[in-house]
């Protein structure tokens, strides 16, 4: 039996995601996929059987009400408010909703992407094998866009062999964001790298999907002579110097290639945390080796989602 739901306020670029639409770079189409994997995850291991869509909101939350049907959701990603039908529940937090229901997720102290996952498909279309939304590309999810208010979503019971998922272990919560030299790290002189792992940097307002810009406050790259390259294939993580010597970190939804030096590569395994510092917290980088990296990413049980 189907269920509808409809959005009563979604945030900016709240948007469909499932685990991602990879092999696709080659058409100049990034994967997508949840900025957070390790939430979105957590949300389907929650649950006996689910859709492997997620609805991803950010930081400002989101509200929708059941219209028909019955449906268990997940909640999970960041530190959220959450009530349903005015009652406050926990966060991460687990529900059963029917027909008449009201879910408000507001603000919480932490997080930049908040995730609700369902025993249920999200029926949209499947795009190039995805129903992952790509806003650069703007394809897929609903409508090839984010989700707005009004819109309503129906969900239907799963493929039987739909179980619910594995979550992720070994989740780190601080520390330096760790990373491996990039392509481009023998461009930049022995002491702009040396301060690059000294100095602390900021996240900047200017993020979203694509990248986040980091304040370089110390100066690292200012006084760096702008370099303009050939253009080859970039990946979720390059940290690219731009020619004003700003850094930026491409994430899910980068483009497909890049002119600009990439001193760095931030491991996947610390991606998930990236995305979730809100604007103004500090960040310093430390290097690691690319057996250490992989190591990591095995201990976090990456391999149950494809891609890198």
């Amino acid at each position: 039996m189907s269920t509808t739901i409809r959005i009563t306020r979604a945030a900016p670029a709240t948007t469909i995601q499932d685990a991602g639409r990879f092999g696709m770079l080659q058409h100049g189409i990034s994967a997508s996929g949840p900025m957070d994997r390790g939430a979105f995850l957590r949300c389907g291991a929650v649950l006996p059987r689910t859709g492997r869509e997620a609805i991803e909101f950010t930081a400002a939350g989101l509200a929708f009400s059941v219209e028909s049907g019955a449906v268990v959701a997940a909640f999970a990603g960041g530190a959220f408010t959450l009530a349903v039908n005015g009652e406050p529940r926990d966060w991460p937090a687990q529900a059963t909703l029917r027909a008449g229901d009201e879910v408000l997720i507001t603000p919480g102290p932490a997080g930049n992407y908040g995730y609700v996952r369902f025993d249920h498909t999200i029926d949209v279309p499947l795009v190039l094998g995805s129903r992952a939304t790509n806003l650069v590309a703007g394809l897929g999810g609903f409508a090839n866009r984010a989700l707005q208010a009004g819109d309503r979503l129906t969900l239907v019971p799963p493929e039987a062999s739909a179980a619910g998922e594995d979550g992720e272990a070994g989740v780190v919560d601080e520390g330096p964001i760790r990373f491996i030299w990039g392509l481009h790290a023998d461009l930049f002189l022995p002491l702009v790298r040396s301060r690059f792992v000294e100095s602390p940097f900021r996240v900047s307002p200017r993020l979203d999907r694509m990248g986040i810009r980091l304040a370089d406050s110390a100066g690292v790259f200012a006084g760096s002579a702008a370099l303009s390259l050939v253009s080859d294939a970039v990946v979720a993580g390059d940290l690219q110097i731009l020619g004003d010597g700003t850094p930026i970190i491409l994430m899910r939804d980068h483009q497909p290639t890049g002119g600009y030096p990439r001193i760095a590569t931030v491991i996947s395994a610390d991606l998930d945390r990236l995305a979730q510092m809100r604007p103004g917290s500090e960040l310093v980088f430390s290097p690691v080796t690319l057996h250490k990296a992989r190591e990591l990413y095995l201990e976090q049980g990456r391999p149950k989602l494809p891609g890198p």
